[in-house]
């Protein structure tokens, strides 16, 4: 049962970093406007089993008017609300402080910060737990996002027999561009499930200011600009979505078998599902969206059609 929102408030962020999968950075567009949000904050009032709503990106806090207003809108729907940052604006605890004061006051459940090499721009950027420092000195409820940079994990630290690929990071957008040459590879044949995301009934979505519904980020069941979020999401059935479907059914192994790609190995089970799913942008952009997800230009980042 569906309990959780999350809202990419922007793919607009202050950072590059190389493990992101939804590709942010400094040059990338789609914004929430407010009425946007609003329209989007009124239809998750038709989801009774919604408790938390959560504001992520890119980075929410370049936009901070919005992501005020936001919190505001949530709060009077009666929900709880989440934000996560990077923590760029915590240049002292006095204006990291005053910055987090009105979030404060307006209220907040979660409090989330990314601290770790990934985020920070040299060995001396603090900012990060700058920002945690503040939240904690306020009251908030916070906590730290640490990813490391992924490698094998020690020869004692297996899974059913195979080692873990350490770090934190899930090989898609981004990383698994840039960060899986150097590591080991895997049969197709053993990749036989997602061990992420629970496809048939998910407990969360991401949308984004495009419309896109995410149940993974870049696969979407529609577009909520074209028919509203809760139709969507009582609509979809994903034993009948052309990609979600064969992932049910037998994980990324499945998706590469069923639609003949020339894919045979990769890191773990999210790079697989992120190559076989970049190589059918063409025949499903409608579900496989936005393109930039994918390292891509946008064509049309408001395809409609919905499952």
């Amino acid at each position: 049962m569906l309990t959780g929102i999350h809202i990419l408030l922007t793919y607009q962020c202050t950072n590059e970093c190389e493990h992101c999968f939804l590709h942010c950075g400094p040059g990338r567009s789609g914004t929430f406007t407010l009425e946007k949000l609003r329209r989007l904050i009124a239809d998750i009032g038709n989801l009774p089993s919604v408790r938390t709503v959560y504001f992520e990106g890119g980075e929410a806090f370049l936009f901070y008017p919005i992501l005020l207003e936001g919190l505001h809108l949530v709060r009077a729907a009666g929900l709880d609300a989440g934000i996560v940052t990077n923590g760029y604006w915590a240049s002292s605890l006095d204006d990291a402080i005053h910055w987090l004061r009105p979030i404060l006051e307006a209220g907040i459940a979660d409090f989330s910060v990314s601290d770790d090499e990934f985020h920070r721009h040299d060995q001396h950027d603090r900012r990060a737990e700058t920002a945690y420092q503040a939240a904690t000195r306020l009251g908030m409820p916070c906590d730290k996002i640490c990813i490391e940079a992924p490698g094998l994990a020690a020869p004692d630290i297996s899974c059913k027999g195979k080692p873990v690929i350490g770090g934190g990071v899930r090989f898609r957008g981004r990383a698994a561009e840039k960060l899986t040459a150097d590591l080991p590879l895997r049969p197709r044949r053993q990749l036989t499930s997602c061990p992420y995301e629970d496809l048939l009934n998910p407990e969360r979505v991401h949308v984004d200011a495009y419309g896109n519904v995410h149940l993974c980020q870049g696969l979407s069941i529609g577009n909520m600009w074209a028919a509203p979020l809760s139709e969507l999401l009582r609509e979809y059935d994903g034993n009948k979505h052309p990609i979600t479907g064969p992932l049910i059914r037998g994980g990324p192994a499945q998706l590469v078998q069923e639609f003949g790609l020339e894919l045979e190995t990769a890191v773990d089970e999210c790079h697989l599902c992120y190559g076989a799913r970049k190589a059918l942008l063409d025949k499903f952009p409608q579900y496989l969206a936005p393109p930039e997800l994918y390292g891509l230009q946008a064509a049309n980042s408001s395809a409609a059609p919905s499952c």
